[in-house]
């Protein structure tokens, strides 16, 4: 995190919109969204549809930085573009939105 992106997180009001739905719960909220499971085809299919939606949720006018601080996004969304952009770089270039990566990978223990 740079320096301006600590200074909105300690210092503007807001909050972090969670953008993590991993595998498990990515069927549900395909289907909250109106997607069904026969609109796609196992997991990259799934995924390329769970990136639409949040695409279009982050591309919303009403997603913006004088209501939303951060986004915590899933692995697989940082690895995806939206106009070009990484989805962290277009958050935070084009929508003033602080990105965060979730971590949940288990440890091991030995």
């Amino acid at each position: 995190m740079n320096q301006e992106q600590l200074k909105i997180m300690k210092t503007k009001p807001g909050f972090i919109a969670a953008l993590d739905q991993s595998g498990g719960s990515s069927p549900k909220a395909l289907a909250l969204y109106g997607v069904e499971e026969n609109e796609y085809n196992g997991e990259d299919e799934m995924y390329a549809k769970i990136h639409e939606m949040r695409t279009r949720v982050i591309k919303s006018p009403a997603f913006a930085s004088d209501y939303i601080l951060g986004a915590i996004l899933f692995e697989n969304t940082m690895k995806r573009k939206i106009d070009g952009l990484y989805t962290a770089d277009f958050l935070w270039q084009k929508k003033g939105v602080v990105p965060f990566l979730k971590v949940d990978k288990g440890t091991c223990s030995g």
